[in-house]
């Protein structure tokens, strides 16, 4: 259950403390605060809740048992309402903090528009070639998942990781567009996470259910 946690828990407090202090030393607002705080919670109860039914349902397929077929449908729901909180606490957190730091225009056009298709390409990809179930490790819960190829059309051409790589991208995007300082922050902080949640949950899962593939 808790093979590479020894990295992510440390680095979610270390983190967490960073953002918070600097939300402090700058004295935010006090809407500005609460949803900062709220993108924080709403990043590790995300990734803990992942964490948590993957590895009981890989180990010691805990869902199925006791819920069947359906019990990765309940699994899901939670899984893409908590990964919607992520988005909404980050553009929530950018129309309070709008307009706090100044980006100029041609910058700012420029990542509006790189890290929108970026993000649209590759949710899109997701729709089109990797579906919903995959991506919120249906791996993990079904035998059949386990003997499918990677995907290699849209954005996952050119990287397996385009999920990490280029969709995480679009929590930055409320932060620019607003001009916000911490929203920028709070969606830097998610990029990186996710990169964590990758290398201390996902990367050894996948060797585990691949290794005879």
């Amino acid at each position: 259950m808790f093979e590479r946690q020894k990295f992510q828990i440390p680095f979610t407090i270390a983190a967490t403390w960073f953002v918070l202090y600097l939300g402090k030393i700058h004295q935010v607002e006090s809407n500005t605060w609460v949803w900062l705080c709220l993108g924080l919670i709403a990043a590790i109860a995300h990734q803990t809740y992942v964490w948590f039914f993957w590895r009981l349902e890989l180990i010691h397929q805990w869902v199925s048992k006791n819920f069947g077929d359906t019990g990765f449908n309940l699994f899901a729901v939670g899984f893409f309402i908590l990964i919607a909180s992520r988005l909404i606490t980050a553009i929530m957190l950018a129309y309070y903090d709008q307009n706090s730091i100044h980006i100029r225009l041609e910058l700012w056009w420029f990542l509006v528009i790189i890290v929108s298709f970026l993000g649209g390409y590759t949710f899109y990809s997701v729709v089109r070639y990797f579906g919903f179930k995959r991506a919120a490790g249906a791996d993990h819960f079904f035998e059949e998942y386990r003997s499918m190829p990677f995907v290699k059309k849209g954005m996952f051409r050119f990287t397996s990781n385009s999920m990490y790589t280029f969709g995480t991208l679009i929590f930055c995007l409320p932060g620019i567009i607003a001009e916000s300082y911490f929203a920028i922050i709070l969606g830097v902080f998610n990029y990186i996470y996710a990169w964590i949640h990758y290398f201390c949950l996902e990367k050894p899962d996948i060797k585990k259910i691949y290794q005879n593939s």
